[in-house]
């Protein structure tokens, strides 16, 4: 006899009932495509926070985005090091294979990877016990000083400002990638940095020329 479930399994299980039902047999024609490959006009770097999935903000069909999600939306800049480069094989992935035409990144309000940058609090811990988020966020830092100097490291304008400072540090990251400021350069290519407020559900869009976020109308 098969062993029962667990509650949080049988929960994601009702919901893939669902998605039969709603999800896939309404649009099989469009599933029937998408098995013959994928062309995915927008790449989105977001963050892996449970609130915040870009497919639900943004409303898309299957296909429509290519996503990549990791602590605090970050990407780093371009390295030849030995190592693991998860972002950066997928991004080589997304612009040479699949050719996005657009990339965003997306940062978000009440993130914890952003306000453990601001705050420190993982300084100092072994990987396994917090050194591997500590490290990663480390990409901050040289956010850090400006947003501390003008909002300190507390409070909800501070984090704020951290979140949307992580967004213009990716940017700045995907530029440093060749193939990334070829094909910008070439038009092929757009980057966008956009900010989405769990607190009100709204989503403001970065005006690189300004530097500030507008709420996208």
């Amino acid at each position: 006899m098969a062993k029962p479930f667990s509650p949080e399994l049988d929960h994601l299980i009702e919901g893939y009932r669902r998605f039969r039902t709603t999800g896939w047999t309404p649009r099989l024609e469009r599933w029937h495509q998408l098995r013959e490959g994928q062309e995915p006009p927008v790449m989105v770097i977001a963050c892996s926070d449970s609130r915040v999935d870009p497919a639900q903000i943004f409303d898309t069909d299957p296909g429509e985005m290519f996503v990549v999600r990791n602590v605090a939306a970050l990407v780093p800049p371009f390295e030849t090091s030995p190592g693991y480069h998860g972002v950066s094989a997928a991004l080589e992935f997304a612009v040479q294979v699949l050719k996005v035409r657009k990339i965003v990144v997306l940062g978000h309000g009440m993130c914890g990877g952003c306000r453990a940058a601001l705050t420190q609090e993982l300084e100092g811990t072994e990987p396994g016990e917090g050194g591997f988020i500590n490290d990663w966020i480390g990409l901050l830092r040289p956010a850090r000083d400006a947003v501390i100097h003008a909002h300190g490291t507390s409070g909800r304008p501070a984090e704020r400002a951290m979140e949307q400072a992580g967004v213009k540090v990716s940017l700045a990251n995907l530029r440093t990638f060749p193939c990334v400021r070829r094909k910008e350069a070439a038009g092929e290519l757009r980057l966008r940095g956009a900010f989405f407020a769990i607190s009100d559900g709204v989503l403001h869009v970065l005006d690189e020329d300004s530097g500030e976020f507008l709420e996208a109308k």
